[in-house]
């Protein structure tokens, strides 16, 4: 199945030998084509760009230099793998007319749920540290490798444009419409947060599989999946990770009533993010990852149906309607963060 391709990475890497490459898919993601490559005892990752979801590879590859070069100067106490060079000297290979990235392989566990309550809070400590080391470096040398990546509001209209655009609406979707509609508060508080919160250098795609663990599970070997990484806020990495974290069920989940924010979850996350930054943030930052988690869960529910209506071209599916079963979940667990507002207020308070 993979004949062609491991043929063409022996010619462009010189990591390998003559002997077999052996390629088989890795991991959960979404976007990307992942695989696993072994040869003899060595493993690596290869990763295939998907090129209509990142369209300006060279972007990537500028912020990945500038993140390399701050490395060299100030080292992270986990591991951040970056791409290795090609025969060419360059940090992307192009095959069959698709590029395509080689990393080092990281020994380690990945989790799509936290098993206790002290793996969320060493995450969110790992996510708190990578924020704090990477604040002495300008967010406006970095490009933007998705324009407007979690701009909100404009998630937002960009879901209604569509939707005004669809001859009709199923009742299920009027149904979810109307309550995403609904969050406009939410939006516009949002908005207001623009305007005063410090643009800063992020990664802007917290969830808990893009750390490895140890296979003990005791602490963080690494921070993976630097795609994203550009300007941002902090409760853009905070809200990913309450989203990603702090829920009952996975997002695939179609069990709607079952679906609930655990607030001690949330509670670990935030007071092990605050460890991490050392208190390298301001007051209106750490009111604002109050409500980050809301705002994270709005804008993948927004764009869950926004790619439904659309017919799926983001995203991938496993069946017709899993964008949309997926907007429902978003939605349900958006709706539970909201019921402990004040319970959270009163937890930070006291951080």
């Amino acid at each position: 199945m993979f004949d062609a391709l491991a043929t063409a990475l022996k010619q462009a890497y010189p990591q390998f030998t003559d002997a077999p490459l052996v390629l088989s898919p890795f991991g959960e993601g979404l976007i990307h084509e992942t695989l696993l490559v072994q040869q003899a005892d060595d493993k690596w990752i290869l990763q295939g760009f998907n090129a209509s979801v990142f369209r300006f590879p060279e972007r990537i590859a500028h912020n990945l230099d500038l993140l390399s070069k701050h490395l060299q100067q100030s080292p992270l106490p986990f591991e951040l793998p970056l791409p290795l060079l090609t025969r060419e000297g360059k940090g992307l290979a192009s095959i069959e007319g698709k590029q395509y990235r080689l990393f080092d392989f990281v020994q380690g566990t990945t989790l799509q749920q936290v098993q206790q309550p002290a793996q969320a809070r060493m995450a969110a400590q790992a996510y708190g540290k990578f924020a704090a080391w990477a604040s002495p470096l300008p967010a406006t040398a970095f490009e933007e490798t998705i324009p407007n990546f979690h701009r909100l509001d404009l998630r937002y209209a960009r879901l209604k444009e569509v939707a005004q655009d669809q001859p009709s609406l199923a009742e299920e979707e009027q149904d979810l419409l109307e309550g995403y509609l609904a969050q406009q508060p939410l939006i516009d508080y949002y908005v207001k947060q623009l305007d005063q919160l410090p643009l800063r250098v992020m990664h802007n795609d917290t969830k808990i599989n893009n750390l490895i663990f140890a296979p003990s599970l005791e602490k963080v070997e690494a921070l993976v999946d630097l795609d994203t990484l550009m300007g941002g806020y902090l409760m853009y990495d905070f809200g990913d990770l309450v989203r990603t974290v702090a829920c009952n069920l996975p997002e695939t989940s179609t069990e709607w009533n079952q679906i609930q924010a655990i607030p001690e979850l949330v509670e670990e996350l935030l007071s092990g993010y605050l460890e991490g930054l050392e208190g390298a943030l301001s007051a209106e930052e750490k009111e604002s990852l109050l409500f980050g988690g809301e705002i994270m869960t709005l804008i993948m529910g927004l764009r869950f149906l926004t790619d439904h209506l659309e017919g799926n071209v983001y995203y991938r599916v496993t069946y017709p309607l899993q964008n949309l079963h997926r907007a429902k979940n978003q939605l349900a667990l958006l709706l539970s963060q909201q019921t402990y507002r004040t319970r959270f207020a009163q937890f930070a308070a006291q951080l």
